[in-house]
């Protein structure tokens, strides 16, 4: 009896696992697309100042980003481009072209609450983590994310709350390797495009800094529109920067 009763619970642990993984699998697929086209702006605001900023971006499956900054003036041009794991940047005042390392990948991007890591979306929530359901009420599903031994990403873990009626975030919180949360993701505003739905705003904010948060706004969204590859190449820094 005690044996059977161990592996019906291995069974619904891995019934349980395969639902989990399934449910990110579907969110993944619904946030990207083939590829996608934003673009956003960027309020990024602190206890002592507030700036705003203009952004597009194009993105092709989870290995391939190029973002560039249209406002304020004097930071228009800057362009981004994620490959792979590695991340590049352009800066049009001094003609350069430079290689973000690993170690900079959780630095504050542009002065915001974003990382340079959700810049080029380098690690996958497929891929990397593993899935596992904490909590079901309705459509809202409650799942917890954990590094792979073999992954390389920045997080010690991500619990996420999901709509499964259309496979959108609600919120994320991210934690570091010693299970203490660092920062949150709120998703709202979700508007349909085509087969897929989208939060159209997002706020970020974190916990050693409650008082300081970014939010973002989607004004323009494009699903597989067929992003010419052009620009996920370095050439494409310098070139699409103008």
């Amino acid at each position: 009896m005690q044996r059977f009763l161990i592996l019906f619970l291995l069974c619904v642990t891995f019934l349980f696992a395969n639902e989990a993984q399934d449910i990110i699998k579907k969110l993944d697929a619904n946030m990207r697309g083939e590829d996608i086209y934003l673009k956003m702006r960027m309020r990024v605001v602190s206890a002592s100042h507030e700036r705003s900023m203009e952004i597009e971006s194009f993105s092709k499956g989870t290995k391939k980003s190029f973002t560039k900054i249209l406002y304020p003036p004097k930071d228009a041009g800057i362009t981004f481009l994620g490959l792979e794991n590695q991340m590049w940047q352009y800066v049009p005042k001094i003609e350069r072209v430079i290689k973000i390392p690993p170690s900079m990948m959780l630095q504050n991007w542009m002065g915001s609450d974003i990382t340079n890591d959700d810049m080029v979306k380098q690690s996958s929530i497929v891929d990397d983590y593993d899935a596992y359901i904490l909590k079901k009420e309705g459509d809202i599903i409650t799942i917890e994310l954990i590094p792979k031994e073999s992954a390389a990403v920045v997080w010690g873990k991500i619990i996420t709350n999901i709509d499964t009626s259309n496979y959108t975030p609600i919120k994320d919180i991210f934690y570091d390797e010693e299970n203490k949360e660092v920062r949150y993701f709120v998703y709202k505003n979700v508007k349909q495009f085509g087969k897929y739905f989208i939060p159209t705003y997002w706020k970020v904010s974190s916990q050693e800094k409650p008082e300081n948060f970014t939010e973002i706004f989607l004004d323009e969204i494009a699903y597989d529109s067929k992003i010419d590859d052009a620009y996920f190449s370095k050439s494409a820094l310098k070139r699409f920067s103008k």
